[in-house]
Order: structure tokens, then C-alpha cells, then sequence
């Protein structure tokens, strides 16, 4: 048989012997991790960490041995010491002792790996600053970890750790913690010394309490604690005062914490709980609450104070106990989002709610004036009734320093209300939902410090003179009254920054708040206003918010666009035809840009 066809195969095997095995790092990742200080070596299906990666900052490159020449780009010993090393997404078990001689390391990352047990050396990395060891199979940490005193950035999510050490209170420069999806049954008091601490995740793991030393953290901005089994949260959580985003979801609280000094909480989400009661006490602090997740709890009511969180975006109740809602809610003027599915609600139909948020907002406000305004077995409050309440009013004067008779279906303020405050300074009055005619003439009394007033929803038909002696108002609460105009004298106000005038019978701008120069907010929604001043308007340069929203107005003058400051103007559900809907519905921006070009030239 010839052998000529055959003679590429005269060594049978060598098709079939290995090739050179390729190193898991490539030389020239290495050369380029020497020069830039950064090697990644993610998704490698690495086992073990190759020898050159630990000694690549005192090991010499295999080129330097031999007789070459460099340019100055390659001077090895000119090489960058290595700061940024990822190692995740592999197959480690461990990672050597040798990861000391790293000691430039800034940012580790070896997240997603099986590792079981941290080297001790780690502790030696003190430059570190983000460490990442999420996503492995650590049982506990070592306390060599605690050295790392510039960490700004700790993940350990996701590791079988039943235990965080005290010793984690020495990473005093400690921003991010997130220790989620773990097996911890409680956490250290320690915690509490990482004051510069920014966000913290405690979501997913055994906690049955947070310890009160966490309200230490005055910097943090997020708390996630969901899916714990917490049956209260410490009232020194509200000690937070720069807290904006509280998650509590999924736990077994029955009640939740007041917040007097979270006066930035944005978010908070209470979801899944066992919560049976909001009150006001919950609400009148969250000033710059924008989404209030309340779902699936066994919640009877809302308290009235809700209408207070004017910069309420979302409100979700879905899978509560409610039957009834205050027709208020849809006032609310920046309320984009409110979830009502599973409630036994009797006086809104289904169908509805099914048509989305607008148009509930849109039923509930046509159900204000339909509202009755007393019930046939309620009698005026006298002062017969006071001494039986007199506890709770002088709790409120003394605690917050608030003289409150609401809510009371009197005709009158007794004087033994106003008799009891002169023990202390009152700094706010809230004597709405009443049948009041006539503004309470001792309210000139408190002019020396009162600075907010709510008299919302009474029969007021106009404003006293009195009212307009308090020169240190600040907030003034009007709405739902049969008010058509406003005295003059209530330029004197010159401190006013938040007058509420919704649901009255204005016809009129009143001419009065274009004299007072400190407002920032006008709400004057549900009236007959025609028409509006845009160059006196000018002059309110602090004005922000102008809501305008069910009245008469014909047209807008295009000189409204010169109010730059504003940045919620809201003129829906009047009869103009300028600006159109389109451009309403994109925002402020575009209505006062539409308007100033509008402006004849």
C-alpha cells in the first residue's frame, strides 16, 4: 500500500498531543495591570489565585531578564503599584496569606466565589477602602478585618454569617454597610460608633430588634430592614436626623415609631406588617414624605393629617382593612400614585378605582362639597366637655407646644382652652374642623410666638383683624371654608411663607398676598378665581408653589412665565385654552417656557 497519500499522518499521535497549556493570566494583562495599577480577572473559572498576581509588586517582569532594551513607557521598576484587584465570579475556596504583599490595595473585590474563610493577612491592607466578599460561604469574619480603618465601602451580603463582631465599630470611616441575606439573629450596639455611616442594609437575615445605639448614626440616609421578624422598632430611630429612605417591609410590627426629627425621610415603605393603627402623631413630622407604602396590613382608617404631606407622590393601601377615605385625599397636589385594590371601600365603586389614580383623585374631590357637615348625634363641644379633655390639651402645650382643639363640631373656642395656655409659649393652634363663623378673637393672645394656624374646615366667612395681629405667622391654613376675599391687612404677615385658601369661594386673587413678600407656597385650588396679576406675582421672587388647579381662569398671561422661581405651578381643570393639555402634562419647565414665549416683543 502506498504511503504517499498518508505521509502528514508518518506520527499517528500528533494530531492528538496536548497543546501548551495557556497560564489562567495572561502576560500581558499582567504587564498591563503593572502600568495602571488595575487587574481584572473576573469570570476565569480560577480555583486558586496564581502566584505572579500576589508578588506582582515585588517581583520583577520575565522581560527584565532578558538582554532587551526599554523605552521609558516600560521601565518596570517605574511600574504602578497594583490599588484595584476583582477577583469575582470564580471558583476560590480561599485566598492566600500572600494577598499582604498588596499592601497598596484601595478597592478588593472577590464577590460571587465559594470561599469559606478570610486570611488573616487581610487585615494588613490598611489603604483598603472597598471591599466586596458578597455572595460566598462565609461563616464569620476575622477580627483582623477591623484594622481596615480607611474602609469606606463593606459588602457581605449573602454569606451564612450568624454573627457580626463588636470589633465592626472601629471602621469609623465606614459609608456603605450592607450585611442582607445573612442568618443574623441580632446585631452589636457597636454599630452605633459609625457615625459617618450613609447606607445601611440589614434586609433578609433573623433580626427580632435593632439595638437603640443605632440612632448614634446622625449621617445615615438609608435603613433597609426588610424581611426580619422585628415586632418594633426602637423609638431612638427617629433620633436619625438625616434619614430619607426607612424600609421596614415584611416584619411583624403592630405599630410604628413617631418621627419628630426626620424632617428629610422621602421614603418610607411599611409594607407586610401587622400595623393596625396611623395616626396623626405618625404623620405630622414627615414633612418631605414623597411615597408612604402601606400595604398589606390590617390598617382601619387614615388619620386626617395625611392631607398635611402636600409632596406626597405615592400612597400605596392596597390589602388593608379600610372602608372609608377622607374626600381630602384628592387635593393632595403632587399625588401621581394611589393604590386601593383589596379594601372593603362602600362609598367608591369598584370601577373606579380601576380607572386609575386621576380619576379617583378626580371623584374624590367631587365629593367634598357633598360631604355633611355634622351628624345629627353630634353636639357642640362647651366647656362642660373640656375638663374630661384637658389631659390630652395640656400634653399637647406642654410636650409641642401646640394648642389644639379640633375636630370638636363647636361653634366656639371655650376660654378655659385659651386659659390653660398661658403657661407656656404656643407656637402653633390648630382649631380646624369646627363650625367656627367667626376667627376665635383670643387668638391675638398668642401673637408673641404663634407661627402656625390651621382653621381648615369651619364656615369662616371672612378673616378677622385679629388673625392679622400675629405677625410671626409662618404657616396659615384656611382651606374649606365660605371665604370670598381677604382683609388688607394681611400684608402685615410679612413672615407668611405657606398660605392654604383651597376649597372657599374666592372670585377674586385676593390683592392682600401680593404684599407679602416671604411666600413661598400659595394654595388656592377649587375656588373661582378669574383671573390672575402676573406682574405683581413678579414681585414674590421666594414664591415656589402656585396651585391654581378647578378654578375659572379664561387665560394665563404669558408674563407668568417671568416667575423663574416657581417649580410646582399647577393650572389644571380651568377653562383656558392656552397652554394646552399636552404642555401641561409635562411639568412646570415647560408651561413657563410656553408662557415666555407667548410674551409680545
Amino acid at each position: 500500500m502506498s504511503r504517499k497519500g498518508g505521509s502528514r499522518f508518518a506520527n499517528p499521535r500528533a494530531a492528538f498531543q496536548p497543546q501548551a497549556k495557556e497560564p489562567p493570566v495572561p502576560a500581558a494583562l499582567i504587564k498591563t495591570a503593572r502600568k495602571s495599577g488595575q487587574l481584572n480577572l473576573s469570570n476565569r473559572g480560577l480555583s486558586e489565585v496564581p502566584q505572579s498576581v500576589w508578588r506582582i509588586n515585588v517581583d520583577p517582569p520575565e522581560e527584565s531578564h532578558l538582554n532587551v532594551s526599554f523605552s521609558a513607557s516600560d521601565c518596570w521598576w517605574d511600574q504602578t503599584d497594583l490599588n484595584k484587584l476583582i477577583l469575582a465570579s470564580n471558583k476560590l475556596q480561599c485566598l492566600s496569606e500572600d494577598i499582604q504583599l498588596l499592601s497598596a490595595l484601595t478597592v478588593l473585590d472577590v464577590h460571587d466565589n465559594q470561599l469559606t474563610s478570610l486570611p488573616c493577612a487581610i487585615g494588613q491592607l490598611l489603604d483598603l477602602q472597598k471591599l466586596n466578599i458578597s455572595h460566598n460561604k462565609l461563616k464569620e469574619l476575622p477580627d483582623e478585618l477591623w484594622n481596615l480603618k480607611s474602609l469606606k465601602s463593606l459588602h457581605v451580603h449573602h454569606n451564612e454569617l450568624e454573627r457580626i463582631p463588636e470589633g465592626i465599630g472601629q471602621l469609623v470611616h465606614l459609608e456603605e454597610l450592607d450585611v442582607s441575606n445573612n442568618q443574623l439573629s441580632t446585631i452589636p450596639s457597636t454599630l452605633g460608633e459609625l457615625s459617618g455611616l450613609l447606607r445601611f442594609n440589614l434586609a433578609n437575615n433573623k433580626l427580632k430588634s435593632i439595638p437603640m445605639d443605632i440612632s448614634k448614626m446622625r449621617s445615615l440616609k438609608l435603613l433597609d430592614a426588610t424581611h426580619n421578624e422585628l415586632e418594633c422598632v426602637p423609638p431612638e430611630l427617629a433620633k436619625m436626623v438625616s434619614l430619607e429612605q426607612l424600609y421596614l417591609r415584611h416584619n411583624r410590627l403592630h405599630h410604628l415609631p413617631e418621627f419628630p426629627s426626620c424632617k428629610y425621610l422621602k421614603e418610607l415603605h411599611v409594607g407586610n406588617n401587622q400595623i393596625e393603627y396611623l395616626g396623626s402623631e405618625h404623620l405630622k413630622y414627615l414633612s418631605a414624605i414623597s411615597v408612604l407604602e402601606l400595604r398589606d396590613n390590617k390598617l382601619k382608617s387614615l388619620p386626617d393629617e395625611i392631607l398635611l404631606l402636600q409632596g406626597l407622590e405615592r400612597l400605596d393601601l392596597t390589602n388593608n382593612d379600610i372602608s372609608s377615605l377622607p374626600y381630602e385625599l384628592g387635593n393632595l397636589p403632587k399625588l401621581k400614585s394611589l393604590l386601593l385594590e383589596g379594601n372593603p371601600l362602600r362609598a367608591i365603586r369598584r370601577d373606579i378605582i380601576n380607572r386609575g389614580t386621576q380619576e379617583l383623585l378626580k371623584y374624590l374631590r367631587s365629593r367634598i362639597e357633598e360631604q355633611p357637615t355634622h351628624h345629627g348625634d353630634s353636639c357642640p363641644a362647651t366647656a362642660m366637655t373640656l375638663p374630661s379633655e384637658s389631659r390630652t390639651t395640656m400634653y399637647a402645650i406642654g410636650t409641642q407646644k401646640v394648642l389644639e382643639y379640633s375636630d370638636k363640631k363647636a361653634t366656639v373656642v371655650p376660654d378655659e382652652v385659651f386659659d390653660v395656655s398661658d403657661r407656656t409659649l404656643i407656637t402653633s393652634v390648630n382649631f380646624s374642623k369646627n363650625l367656627f363663623t367667626e376667627v376665635p378673637s383670643r387668638i391675638a393672645e398668642l401673637k408673641a410666638t404663634v407661627t402656625d394656624v390651621n382653621l381648615g374646615f369651619n364656615k369662616l366667612s371672612s378673616v378677622s383683624l385679629e388673625l392679622c395681629t400675629l405677625e410671626r405667622l409662618i404657616h396659615l391654613d384656611l382651606r374649606n371654608n365660605l371665604l370670598t376675599s381677604l382683609p388688607m391687612e394681611m400684608k402685615r404677615l410679612q413672615r407668611l411663607q405657606t398660605v392654604i385658601l383651597s376649597f372657599n369661594r374666592f372670585k377674586e386673587f385676593p390683592d392682600a398676598l401680593y404684599h407679602v413678600p416671604a411666600l413661598e407656597t400659595i394654595l388656592i385650588s377649587n375656588n373661582q378665581v378669574g383671573s390672575i396679576d402676573a406682574i405683581q406675582l413678579m414681585e414674590l421672587d421666594k414664591l415656589t408653589t402656585l396651585d391654581m388647579q378647578n378654578n375659572d381662569l379664561m387665560q394665563i398671561p404669558p408674563e407668568l412665565g417671568c416667575c423663574i422661581n416657581l417649580r410646582a405651578l399647577l393650572l389644571e381643570g380651568n377653562p383656558f385654552r392656552n397652554p394646552r393639555a399636552a404642555i401641561l402634562a409635562r411639568g412646570t419647565t415647560a408651561v413657563l417656557e410656553y408662557l415666555r414665549s407667548r410674551i409680545p416683543t
